[in-house]
C-alpha cells in the first residue's frame, strides 16, 4: 500500500498543529477513490456511517431545511456528476484496506514529527464524494486531518479563532444530538484563507478550526485523514462532559481552565465509556444508546427519507 504526503518543512514548523497549510500527495489516481470502489466501499458500511443529502446549500445552511437527495447510496455515487448530492462516508478505516492506507500515509507522517512532538492516535478516515457547485456548510471538526484533494476541484474557507468570536466555546462542546453547521455571517470571509484546490492538492486542517468548503465545476472526491493526539483526546472528553453538565443546566469552563474539575471530568468520560463502547458494536446498538442518552436527532442520519 503506498502514499505519499508532502509538505513545506517550514510551513510545518511554523504552523503544526495550530494554523493550516498546503499540502500536496500523489493520490489522484490510486484506486481506493474510484467511483466503482467507493460503491463497493459504501455497500460494506452500517447506515449510520453514510450521510448524504442536497449539495445544493449555502455556508449557513441550517441542518433542518436541507433538501434530500431522491436516491438510493449507490445510485447517487453513479449518478454522482448529475444529481446535485453531497456524501460523506465515515470511518472508512473499519474496511482493511482503507485501515492499511490511513496508516501509511500517517506513520509516514509521524515519521518526519520533530522530536518530542505528539504521537497521532485515533487515526479515521472520511471521504467526501460531491456533485459540482455543491457546498459543506460552515462547522468544525474535533480532529486534525490532512484533507486530500482527488477529483474536481475544491475551494476550502478556513478560519482562525482564537478569540472565540466566530465559534465559541459553548458551540465547541461535543453531542452527538449536536449537528455540526454552526452559524455563519458573510462577514466572516474577511478572516478566511481561502485554499483553492485541485487533484494533488490538500490542506491541513487544524483542531476545531472553523471551516465551509465549495466544489467547482466538476464532481469532487476528496478525503479527510483524521487524528488525535493525547491532547486533543483529553480535550475531547472534557468537552463531551461539558455539553452534558450545560443540558442539565450547569454550564462549564473550557479545557485546560480548571485541572482539578477537568480530571474528573476525564475519569468519569473512561468510566462511563467502559461500559458503553463494548455495548456498540451493531449498527443496531448505536442508534438505540444515542436514542436513551441523546435524544432522537442524535440518529438524524436516518431522516434522510428520500423525498
Amino acid at each position: 500500500m503506498t502514499c505519499h504526503i508532502d509538505y513545506n518543512v517550514t510551513d510545518f514548523n511554523t504552523n503544526y498543529p495550530t494554523r493550516s497549510f498546503a499540502i500536496n500527495h500523489d493520490l489522484a489516481t490510486h484506486h481506493l477513490f474510484t467511483l466503482p470502489r467507493l460503491i463497493e466501499l459504501s455497500q460494506s458500511m452500517a447506515r449510520d456511517r453514510i450521510e448524504y443529502n442536497s449539495g445544493d446549500l449555502e455556508p449557513g445552511h441550517k441542518y433542518e431545511d436541507t433538501p434530500k437527495v431522491d436516491l438510493p447510496i449507490d445510485d447517487t455515487i453513479r449518478q454522482i456528476e448529475n444529481c446535485h448530492a453531497w456524501m460523506v462516508i465515515k470511518n472508512v478505516e473499519q474496511d482493511p484496506e482503507y485501515k492499511a492506507f490511513i496508516e501509511t500515509c500517517l506513520n509516514q507522517v509521524a515519521d518526519r514529527l520533530p522530536a518530542g512532538s505528539e504521537p497521532l492516535q485515533d487515526m479515521q478516515g472520511f471521504i467526501f464524494i460531491s456533485s459540482a457547485n455543491s457546498t459543506t456548510p460552515f462547522h468544525i471538526d474535533a480532529e486534525e486531518n490532512f484533507f486530500i484533494q482527488i477529483h474536481g476541484d475544491k475551494f476550502f474557507h478556513v478560519f482562525e479563532n482564537d478569540d472565540r468570536e466566530l465559534v465559541s466555546e459553548e458551540n465547541m462542546e461535543i453531542s452527538p444530538s449536536k449537528f455540526r453547521n454552526m452559524n455563519y455571517n458573510k462577514e466572516f470571509e474577511d478572516r478566511a484563507t481561502v485554499y483553492g484546490l485541485r487533484e494533488g492538492d490538500g490542506i491541513f486542517v487544524p483542531y476545531m478550526m472553523p471551516h465551509w468548503v465549495r466544489t467547482g465545476s466538476r464532481y469532487s472526491i476528496s478525503m479527510a485523514i483524521t487524528w488525535k493526539t493525547p491532547t486533543v483526546l483529553r480535550a475531547n472528553k472534557i468537552r463531551f462532559v461539558n455539553a452534558m453538565l450545560r443540558k442539565a443546566g450547569f454550564p462549564q469552563s473550557a479545557p485546560s481552565q480548571h485541572a482539578w474539575s477537568d480530571g474528573i471530568k476525564v475519569a468519569a468520560y473512561n468510566s462511563a465509556f467502559a461500559v458503553i463502547n463494548p455495548l456498540r458494536k451493531s449498527e443496531w446498538s448505536r442508534k438505540l444508546i444515542r436514542q436513551l442518552f441523546f435524544g432522537r436527532k442524535a440518529n438524524y442520519y436516518y431522516n434522510e427519507k428520500q423525498a
